[in-house]
């Protein structure tokens, strides 16, 4: 069964939403970089969640360039 960020990012591919996909990627982007600049606990655990969904993102985001070159950059909604 895919995980929620999989289906999350299957639709997004399906709709053709590329901002969604690329708000999708900054966000997970944020949550690394803040994660990765506290200390005082091991963090490496949820990092490494998510390092796994920004490739996800990723995988996603080179589909829809595959899939749907047309579209450019961003697609408005």
């Amino acid at each position: 069964m895919p995980s929620a960020i999989e289906q999350i990012v299957d639709a997004y591919v399906r709709l053709k939403n590329r901002r969604g996909l690329d708000e999708l990627m900054m966000h997970r982007q944020r949550l690394a970089v803040d994660l990765k600049s506290k200390s005082g606990f091991d963090f490496s655990l949820p990092i490494g969640k998510i390092d796994e969904e920004i490739a996800i993102i990723e995988a996603g985001l080179t589909r829809l360039k595959t899939e749907s070159p047309e579209l450019g950059a961003t697609r408005l909604r």
